[in-house]
Order: structure tokens, then C-alpha cells, then sequence
């Protein structure tokens, strides 16, 4: 079933504590995936929900998991899966946040690049919800450290990428392992065949909810392209920062060394740049995401996979530095932009043919108007006649 439109959120049937917390976030009405996904989650059934980008889906399956939860008991009640580190502790945040007027309910997080005797102690206190990635989850039932088999509610939060990273074993494993489960919720802005699959097998008369992309939640973003000579993409971004005054940038590249590179050459022209990427070390992923959070950092330079989480709803600008080579991750790049009903700007570098040949790929298979624009002689942006 479609939904286009929220409710109030007094009116789910909700516990007088979930109210407070909502309310403390200053929130009247669901989004309307929270307005499908609440109810038939509350009554223990099946969801597959797909929904863009920055819908709230994290509170979609949030609230019912917590509302759920037995303060006396202190087994896994709840298990959510996330494709990345960086979104697993966004879930784990906003659980807190939810669950900040019911005491005795207790979460975790499990992720790889942590410590893991750091969380063998954290699982000794005997948490009720379980937000991890598969991998580690993984290592620590392998270990015995963690017992999710009494799991009665089980998540996938962005399936469609956790399938695509090559977790769709990890993930068939966890499930077979958690068979008490009363209800299984698949949250993805892509229903794709393997999602489907695991729907299939695991899934029994599923609430169908899906939330169109339309002028209400569809972000209001000015998309442009820029031809840039090679070596020149961290000087268009640092002129464009100088015309405009942007200081909430975030600048994409494809590969590691991409990212490495455009952030020296930011740096060296005095503009506060930090990039993050899979080879470098959690702690220091955390800290530059953190000062981008907190708005201590202009230019946030990232690849697609270590960028996933980061939910940050008031980021200026978004700069491509290399085209990507999927058109799902040019939506989700240009997404972190125009987000909370202000207007965003993107604008992607194109420095040889092949990036043109993709750029024209994407405006055409996505149904975006990417504009040509260049330097004007007083260093302003105008579109290319």
C-alpha cells in the first residue's frame, strides 16, 4: 500500500513514554512511512517497507521494537541489521533517543574496526536490542559471546545495499538462527531481486508500504555540471566555496586515493577539508564525522560506502569529484543535500569524456535536469549557452 500522508502520532496507541520522547524531539506527526510501518509492526507483523532516503525510517521501526521490549528480561528481544558502521551507530543513537523514558531498556552496537573486547564487556550487561553489522555479528555468535536465538523482532535497515555488499550469507545465517521471531521488518529504498528473495523465504503475509518520491519529501535540489581540466577539481570546489560562502559541503569521490588527494589539495588551499574512507581507523572516522555533525568542519570528503549514515539534514552543497558508477549512488550523493525543506545545490566535475558520457547516462535513467554551468569572467557561475 501507498502512504503519502503522516498521522498524528497520539493517535498509534502508543505508550505515554514513546509520547514524551517524540515530543521532546518536537514531533506532532509521523512521516508517512512511520504512519504504514508503525502499526502493523506494533501488532507483530511482517513489513517490507521501501521509502527514500531521509523518510524517517529509523523511528518507523524504532518505535515498535522499543515498545515491544521487556525492561525484566534481559535476553536479545530485538536484533537490527545495518550495512555500515557509521549507520549502525546512527540507529543505536536515536533507539537512545526513543527509548530515553523507558529505564531498563538497554542496546548495543557491533561493528568491525572496534575493539572487540570493548564490546564482549558491553554485551555483559545484557542488552535487549542488538544493532550490528553482519560481519561482526557474525564473529561474536562464532564466539559465543552473543545469543540471539530468543530474538523476537529482527530488521534490515538498507537491505537493498547490505545484500549488495556481499552480505547476503551473513544475513540468511542470522535469520536462520533467529526462528522464535514473531516479526521480520526489510527497510530499503530499492526493492531488489534479492531483497525479494529474503522476503520470499522469510516473510509471512508482509504489510506492504511504500513512499513515493513526490513534491512533499523529494528534496529540492539544483543540480549543475562543471568541465574541469584533471588536476583542476579542488580548485573549481574552492572557487565555487569563495563565490557562494557554503560552509556544510560534502565532496564525493570513487575510490580511496581520490578522496586522500582532493583533501590535500583543499587543504593546501586553506579550506578546512577531512576525508574518511575505509582504510582509515574507526576512531578517526568518528571524530571527523563528529566535527562535520557539529558543524566544526566545511568540507567533508567521502567514498560512497564510508559516507552511508552519515544523516546530517543540512548540508549545503554536495560536489561529485568523480562521476559514480552506479545511478542509485548519484541519488543518494545528491540526497544529503535539500534535505528538512531548504534548496540544495549539487554540482558534479567532469574531467575527460567517459564521466561526460556517464553524467548524460544518469540525467537521462534518473529524470534529473543537470545543468552545464562554467566560470564567468567575474568568477560567478553561468550556464553554458
Amino acid at each position: 500500500m501507498e502512504y503519502t500522508e503522516g498521522v498524528r502520532f497520539d493517535s498509534l496507541g502508543l505508550s505515554a513514554e514513546i509520547l514524551r520522547a517524540v515530543e521532546r524531539r518536537g514531533l506532532e506527526r509521523t512521516t508517512p512511512v512511520q504512519a504504514g510501518c508503525i502499526p502493523p509492526m506494533m501488532a507483530w507483523q511482517d513489513v517490507i517497507a521501501k521509502a527514500p532516503t531521509g523518510t524517517g525510517k529509523t523511528f518507523a521501526y524504532g518505535i515498535p521494537v522499543i515498545e515491544h521490549i521487556d525492561p525484566e528480561d534481559d535476553r536479545v528481544q530485538a536484533v537490527i541489521l545495518a550495512p555500515t558502521r557509521e549507520l549502525a551507530i546512527q540507529i543505536t543513537d536515536e533507539l537512545r533517543d526513543i527509548a530515553m523514558y523507558r529505564p531498563g531498556v538497554r542496546n548495543v552496537c557491533l561493528y568491525g574496526g572496534q575493539p572487540i573486547g570493548r564490546q564482549i564487556e558491553a554485551l555483559k550487561k545484557r542488552p535487549q536490542i542488538v544493532v550490528a553489522t553482519p560481519g561482526r555479528l557474525s564473529d561474536h555468535m562464532k564466539r559465543r559471546t552473543v545469543r540471539v536465538d530468543n530474538a523476537q523482532t529482527v530488521v534490515l535497515d538498507e537491505a537493498d545495499r547490505m545484500l549488495d555488499m556481499g552480505f547476503i550469507h551473513d544475513v540468511t545465517r542470522l535469520l536462520d538462527r533467529m526462528s522464535k521471531r514473531r516479526n521480520l521488518g526489510l527497510f530499503s529504498a530499492t526493492i531488489s531481486r534479492e531483497v525479494m528473495d529474503i522476503a520470499w523465504v522469510y516473510q509471512r503475509d508482509a504489510a506492504e508500504v511504500t513512499v513515493q518520491e513526490d513534491a512533499q519529501n523529494k528534496p529540492d535540489i539544483k543540480q549543475f555540471r562543471m568541465d574541469v581540466a584533471k588536476g583542476e577539481k579542488a580548485d573549481a570546489i574552492t572557487k565555487i566555496l569563495e563565490e557562494t560562502g557554503f560552509d556544510r559541503c560534502m565532496a564525493f569521490c570513487n575510490t580511496k586515493g581520490s578522496t586522500e588527494r582532493i583533501t590535500k589539495f583543499l587543504q593546501m588551499r586553506g579550506v578546512d577539508a577531512e576525508c574518511i574512507h575505509g582504510d582509515i581507523p574507526q576512531k578517526r572516522r568518528e571524530q571527523v564525522m563528529d566535527l562535520f555533525r557539529r558543524g566544526k568542519l566545511r568540507v567533508f570528503v567521502s567514498t560512497d560506502v564510508a559516507a552511508r549514515g552519515i544523516d546530517v539534514d543540512d548540508v549545503d552543497i554536495v560536489f561529485n569529484c568523480d562521476v559514480p558508477d552506479e545511478n542509485q549512488d548519484y541519488v543518494h550523493r545528491i540526497g544529503r543535500t535539500g534535505r528538512a525543506k531548504r534548496q540544495g545545490v549539487a554540482v558534479t566535475l567532469i574531467a575527460d569524456y567517459p564521466s561526460k558520457m556517464r553524467i548524460d547516462d544518469i540525467a537521462q535513467k534518473t529524470r534529473n535536469t543537470i545543468v552545464p554551468v562554467k566560470f564567468g569572467e567575474d568568477g560567478s557561475l553561468t550556464v553554458v549557452e
